[in-house]
């Protein structure tokens, strides 16, 4: 067996998307207000492991299709880039989704979708583990399509027989839907009084 450094090199990977949208569950919060470097170093200071990095991706909306969120999100990565956050942002997607009502008319809705966030995490997560640079990776996502990232770090864990965590972390509150972090990961479930202490006090609306 591996054996478990007494130190543990932490890497946070956070899909901000999923995060806000957990939050917004969650707590009832109706805009992306965290600090992730705060919630970083909260979860991985109460793990007791060192936190050496942080990574943010999210999908930002086009000035043209989205002006008000364009702006918000050049101003929140810019001051979380200048932090020292490594951010990777891609620009949203827009289809027409059609939905059924109650009453039996049916509306139609242009939504904004991520295309390739989900897949640098991965990515990301893979590279940096085989390359040595975390013990721990904790991931802020329940995106259950990194689980199978999990067992590609697995595989790297046994062929460097070397110890490796991958823990997923997201708000949490009695109400919510869906209780699950990422499978075959560690569970890391976000009270709302840590959440509350990690909110960003920066106004960029």
């Amino acid at each position: 067996m591996p054996v478990e450094p007494t130190t543990k090199r932490t890497v946070a990977f956070i899909d901000g998307q999923n995060l806000f949208h957990a939050a917004r569950e969650a707590f009832g919060y109706t805009y992306p207000n965290y600090d992730v470097q705060a919630l970083a170093q909260q979860l991985s200071q109460n793990a007791g492991w060192n936190l050496t990095q942080t990574r943010f991706y999210t999908g930002i909306p086009d000035s043209l299709d989205n002006a008000r969120w364009h702006q918000f999100w050049t101003k929140k990565l810019l001051v979380m880039s200048r932090a020292g956050i490594h951010v990777y942002s891609r620009p949203l997607r827009y289809r027409n989704k059609r939905f059924d009502l109650p009453d039996g008319t049916q509306h139609t809705i242009l939504v904004g979708e991520e295309k390739g966030i989900d897949v640098r995490i991965a990515l990301d997560v893979m590279r940096m583990a085989n390359d040595n640079e975390f013990d721990v990776g904790l991931i802020f996502s329940q995106d259950q399509d990194l689980s199978e990232v999990v067992d590609e770090v697995r595989d790297i864990s046994r062929g460097q027989n070397r110890w490796i965590k991958v823990a997923s972390a997201y708000p949490f509150s009695p109400t919510i839907r869906n209780k699950r972090g990422i499978n075959r990961t560690d569970w890391i479930q976000i009270d709302r009084a840590t959440y509350d202490g990690c909110i960003d006090p920066r106004n960029y609306r």
